[in-house]
């Protein structure tokens, strides 16, 4: 396993000299310790090999003709192994085994170096290949920065998710949320409102990665607090009203405030009556969420009722209204669904997944775990392109 230099470029490097021949190591240790490095050597290539595994390297100088283990096959070895593999080797060689050079830079070594050793020589191969270490240290480690960064923007991410959905006497709920890469621009929300109606929330940012993630928060934390503001009686005409105001709050606030970033997203937002099933909401350019009977078949699909939320500001929303039967469900789903890929560029598509609605389910975490199990076996291990989302009601 290698370690990243330091970025100074005065900083001494730890360099492994591997010759079979006594006074070539000591000549060539002898010139690199004048530079300032640290020197080890090896008398064949699998001491060599041996010393890779107790300790850190810079550069590796290898002679090509070596008994018991020569140039060509350390050479393979040490690029072979995922820890060794970055390690930089100058080959060590006469003028008469250049055809060997030759493919040993194809096998991976760095440069090459001929014997008998000129010093201005000596100094730049290393210094070049010592260069080119130290670019790639700091790219490694900026990468693990990012990465780091990654993993606490997913972790933040998933706090904007509820940790539980709502407990509802007669009603199950049920979601779930896949992001393409370590954060997505896909969220749900379910959450109780002060006068016992019950928020659903399920929208899908434009864009992937971190910038639509910092989004996904943003029209999250919108939407939840507009709704949660108003507080009045379970009338078809204040649930259409709630939806409607935090939609239009939303949509204002997104294009007025962050209109230069162009970010907008198809958002689903409504609110239950847990007494009556009703459900007033907004579709804002959303894939048409289903209601499905306990038969399996598709009642209703409901379309948009207005176009995707933040593009414009001040642009017409309007409400629809559903009432969920006993024994029926809604499903709300992102495009990461119906457009899943199989390898052969095969979208998963609409009717496959209302196949999978007819057979019967005895819950809703069921029914969703078995639209995500289809959707895997239909990408048969190809990345997905899209975040991939999922939120359920069942009225008992």
């Amino acid at each position: 396993m290698t370690t990243p230099m330091a970025d100074d470029r005065s900083a001494p490097a730890r360099i492994m000299v591997v010759d079979d021949v006594e006074v070539n190591r000591d000549l060539l240790s002898r010139r690199l310790q004048r530079m300032g490095h640290v020197v080890t050597t090896a008398n064949d290539g699998q001491e060599a090999l041996d010393l890779t595994r107790e300790g850190n390297w810079d550069l590796i100088m290898l002679d090509v003709m070596m008994p018991v283990l020569d140039g060509i096959g350390a050479l393979t070895a040490l690029k072979a192994n995922e820890s060794t593999q970055h390690i930089p080797v100058i080959m060590i060689s006469a003028n008469t085994e250049l055809e060997t050079v030759v493919k040993c830079i194809e096998l991976g070594a760095e440069d090459y170096l001929p014997k008998p050793f000129d010093p201005v020589l000596l100094r730049a191969r290393v210094g070049a290949s010592l260069e080119k270490k130290r670019l790639r240290d700091r790219e490694q480690a900026r990468s693990r920065r990012m990465q780091k960064d990654l993993e606490v923007g997913a972790r933040i991410q998933r706090d904007f998710l509820p940790e539980s959905l709502p407990t509802v006497p007669g009603y199950q709920f049920a979601a779930r949320f896949e992001p393409a890469r370590e954060v997505g621009g896909d969220f749900y929300d379910a959450f109780r409102l002060p006068d016992g109606a019950v928020a659903l929330v399920l929208g899908d940012v434009c864009d992937k990665g971190v910038g639509a993630a910092l989004f996904m928060a943003l029209f999250r934390s919108l939407i939840r607090a507009v709704s949660a503001s108003q507080i009045g009686s379970h009338s078809v005409e204040m649930l259409e009203s709630r939806v409607l105001h935090a939609v239009t709050v939303t949509n204002d606030y997104i294009a007025n405030t962050h209109g230069r970033a162009n970010m907008f997203a198809t958002l689903f937002v409504g609110a239950l009556d847990p007494a009556t099933g009703t459900i007033a909401y907004v579709n804002g350019g959303h894939e048409p969420p289903r209601v499905v009977r306990a038969t399996g078949t598709v009642r209703a699909m409901l379309p948009p009722t207005g176009p995707a939320v933040g593009m414009l500001p001040e642009i017409p929303f309007t409400a629809g209204t559903i009432v969920l039967e006993p024994g029926e469900t809604l499903l709300v789903l992102t495009d990461g669904i119906t457009e899943s890929r199989a390898p052969n560029g095969l979208l998963f598509g609409d009717d496959a997944t209302d196949a999978l609605l007819t057979a019967p389910a005895d819950s809703v975490d069921v029914l969703l775990d078995r639209v995500l199990d289809a959707v895997h076996e239909h990408a048969a291990g190809e990345p997905a392109a899209d975040d991939v989302t999922l939120l359920a009601v069942r009225r008992a």
